[in-house]
């Protein structure tokens, strides 16, 4: 006879209710003929990754994250290389990867009903290796995407009180405030090993998904399992650029493509003046100055250069049913 099978559970006490979580976790568990689940709390100096790593330890058979994206993109970063799934509850302002997944994002006993019974899917995991202005590389993974420019000097400009009193709203104000910032990024960037490329721009975001909070949809072709980023690099022209390439972003993507005839319909994204696509399995960029830099809505600093690439089907995902 085998022994139960046992769930470790990451949580972040500031974003759940542990009473709660705990009780639903050990009904589920028991119902399921799981031993009794192993917790560990993060904290400000441990933000996923030790925790888990210990989970991992005890040989645990699921790992369950209930955090916000960054405790999520920590714990993908520790479970990465280890065959062991790990399933969501969703419990941040973002909640980008369980959005993408299609989770429902209210639903705690039927995410942790999902987390014991439900199918395994099998994921994308996008890694990076930065480089700083002090030429140190410090090396991170992620699952929904990285940002420059405009994208990373947004969440810089959050203001993480408001966001706790205001959720993605104070977004909204950290946007204005990064809009007045006219300075351009000057990127010099190879994409699959192919030749070297210019750009000058205000955004560039590599996306392993595409769905952002608030149901924008940014980047409709990107797939969580297709083994590839989509990049997307923006230089509107001044404000008047902005309101244009929002109402396409908003027009394309958040109402002709909803549906799949609108979907064939529109095609694939098109290059313009204003918005640049392509898609790749690895990106070398380096820029004129250091910039700002985030990874699934969390900031990491600044950075001269990166080189980032596609881990495919990498990362088993516990959800309620088979995609």
């Amino acid at each position: 006879m085998t022994d139960p099978q046992t769930a470790a559970v990451i949580y972040n006490p500031i974003k759940v209710d542990i009473d709660l979580l705990r009780s639903t976790v050990g009904h589920e568990a028991g119902q399921a003929g799981w031993a009794e689940s192993l917790w560990f709390e993060t904290s400000e100096e441990d933000v996923g990754q030790d925790a888990t790593a210990r989970a991992l330890e005890k040989g645990v058979d699921l790992v369950i994250v209930a955090g916000g994206d960054g405790t999520v993109r920590a714990v993908v970063e520790a479970v990465r290389g280890h065959d062991v799934p790990v399933a969501l509850l969703p419990s941040g302002t973002g909640n980008l990867l369980a959005r993408n997944l299609e989770m429902s994002l209210d639903d705690v006993p039927g995410s942790i009903h999902a987390a014991f019974t439900g199918a395994e899917r099998s994921i994308d995991v996008g890694m990076i290796r930065i480089e700083r202005d002090d030429k140190s590389r410090d090396e991170h993974a992620f699952v929904v995407m990285a940002g420059l420019g405009l994208d990373a000097k947004m969440i810089a400009n959050t203001d993480e009180g408001l966001k706790k009193k205001a959720g993605w709203a104070a977004y909204l104000k950290a946007m204005a405030v990064s809009l007045r910032d006219k300075g351009e990024l000057h990127v010099r960037f190879r994409l699959n090993d192919g030749r070297p490329l210019r750009a000058t721009v205000h955004t560039l975001i590599l996306a392993n998904c595409g769905s952002l909070p608030g149901n924008i949809l940014l980047l409709p072709d990107a797939v969580l399992d297709d083994g590839l980023f989509d990049l997307l690099m923006a230089r509107p022209g001044g404000p008047i650029g902005w309101v244009r390439t929002l109402a396409k972003v908003i027009w394309a993507n958040q109402i002709v493509r909803r549906t799949k005839t609108g979907h064939d319909l529109a095609g694939q994204q098109k290059n313009d003046g204003d918005l640049h696509f392509e898609t790749t399995t690895d990106l070398v960029a380096r820029f004129s100055r250091p910039e700002e830099i985030e990874l699934d809505g969390d900031g990491f600093g600044k950075a001269v250069a990166f080189k980032a690439w596609v881990e495919p089907g990498s990362l088993r995902v516990r959800t309620a049913t088979a995609p």
